[in-house]
């Protein structure tokens, strides 16, 4: 075998030797006899934050196309630049998981929480780059099962171990009829490879059913309706931390993979899927922004919203187009930025005041102004307000779908974005208008979740200024 085809995997080997020194680190400074420093774990999170930041900026430059493995690992500049944004979000996760991992009785599961995010986000590297049907499902696997763990972290928490017991089981369940499904094409095509495939793809029966399991076993990854019941209670019960990196990068990462397996391997089925695709699109924005109406929780109203944002990014999935694979890849970064500070100071408030409803958000603005502030913009940018950059995320991808022929699709996807701003602008309304004789206390943040806020604001301010983001994506892009 030649060794030397490691080295190829360039993100993932940096990111396995960040894991390796954070797990080195948590065995010689976080355990149980360690010695602590004025009360707080010798490991802090700049360590974490800056190695995974290193990270992002060794790899973050696209190299030429490569492959390693008989074509099993493949990677493109395209792949690299959905890594780095995966990286980005996970580093932000890390900034706004500082203040929830000082408490106490969490301090001791920071080599955990560090170890688990990346172990799942390599997984998520190893799907991106798949060519091969084996390739894929192990990063998946590596995706999904230490994902459960971060959900049920705080397992003394009723609603976190409920949350667990929830996605695993949904987890397990999806993975099933997914491998299922893999192993009915490999049943009628006779290999697993992405390449070989489309020439021996006829669309038959058997093929379509294998189709059906395939993308259903996706579509409970995505949390595309009807494969979404777990969702609302998983990001209700996990640490608000794990759920803003569940709605972000995870969802990120598993509907770039599913846009890549439509277009390399069921190529000649297209009429199928994408009229599959056409009514899972309809059904997923129009139920989750009814329900998102009713939610007092903000994390389940958060829950409905990142479902409904999963039907908007298959916009970008249903054309079939480099245009469409460009508005997927510009529409998760700028989701990444909005969600992540609608998150950060959810989880702020959460862990400071307490406060998790709707109703306990009366008043906000008049004693904690910024971080109002903050959260509007990013309320605005997910509503797809101009000028911040989530009307442009929305914009290229409705134009993607509108220039591929679905023309009624897109205006239904217009009529439910208006729905979505009134939920949207019920936050707004409720932190400026709405009276509270006890308003929440003025909240002081840590440096890291000041970092975080400022990383998604000019996020959401830039993106939208910034034309070669979205030029620079799609010099990168392919379509069908």
């Amino acid at each position: 075998m030649d060794y030397s085809q490691f080295l190829i995997l360039k993100e993932e080997l940096s990111l396995i030797g960040v894991i390796l020194i954070l797990f080195i680190a948590d065995l010689l400074f976080l355990s149980p006899d360690a010695h602590k420093k004025d009360g707080k774990p010798v490991l802090n999170t700049i360590i974490p934050v800056v190695l995974l930041l290193i990270h992002t900026l060794i790899t973050i430059v696209p190299g030429p196309e490569t492959e390693a493995f008989g074509g099993m690992y493949q990677n493109a500049p395209v792949q690299s630049i959905v890594k780095s944004i995966l990286s980005i979000g996970t580093l932000i996760v890390f900034l706004i998981g500082h203040e929830w991992m000082k408490w106490p009785a969490n301090a001791y599961k920071q080599g955990e929480f560090y170890f688990l995010t990346l172990c799942t986000l390599l997984g998520m590297y190893l799907m991106i780059s798949a060519g091969h049907f084996l390739m894929f499902f192990i990063g998946l696997e590596m995706a999904c099962v230490p994902m459960a763990a971060l959900v049920a972290i705080d397992k003394y928490r009723h609603h976190s171990a409920e949350a667990g017991a929830k996605y695993i089981l949904s987890a397990l369940f999806s993975s099933g009829l997914l491998l299922y499904g893999i192993s009915l094409i490999y049943g009628t095509v006779g290999t697993l490879y992405f390449a070989d495939m489309p020439e021996k793809l006829v669309g038959n029966s058997m093929q379509v059913m294998a189709f059906v399991f395939f993308f259903a076993g996706m579509a409970f990854k995505i949390s595309l309706v009807p494969f979404h019941l777990w969702t609302a209670d998983v990001y209700q019960g996990a640490p608000s931390t794990v759920t803003a990196y569940l709605s972000v990068v995870s969802k990120g990462g598993a509907a770039f993979v599913l846009m890549t397996m439509l277009f390399k391997v069921f190529t000649p089925m297209v009429d199928d899927w994408q009229t599959a695709l056409y009514w899972v699109i309809i059904a997923t924005i129009t139920l989750a922004n009814l329900f998102a109406l009713r939610q007092q929780n903000l994390k389940r109203l958060m829950a409905f919203s990142s479902i409904s944002q999963a039907g908007y990014i298959m916009l970008g999935v249903i054309s079939g187009t480099a245009q469409g694979m460009t508005s997927l890849i510009y529409y998760i970064l700028v989701y990444l930025f909005a969600n992540m500070a609608v998150f950060a100071v959810i989880t702020i408030v959460a862990i400071q005041a307490h406060k998790f409803t709707l109703d306990e958000y009366n008043g906000l603005y008049t004693t904690n102004p910024r971080l109002t502030f903050l959260m509007t913009l990013a309320l605005f940018s997910l509503a797809g307000i101009p000028p911040f950059a989530g009307f442009f995320s929305k914009f290229f991808i409705f134009a993607a779908a509108f220039n591929s022929g679905f023309h009624l699709l897109v205006f239904i996807a217009l009529l439910n974005t208006v729905i979505s701003l009134y939920y949207y602008l019920k936050i707004v309304k409720a932190m400026y208008i709405n009276k509270n004789d006890e308003p929440i206390a003025p909240i002081r943040t840590d440096g890291y979740s000041r970092a975080a806020l400022v990383i998604c604001t000019l996020g959401i301010v830039l993106l939208g200024i910034v034309s070669s983001v979205a030029e620079n994506i799609g010099n990168y892009s392919f379509g069908m």
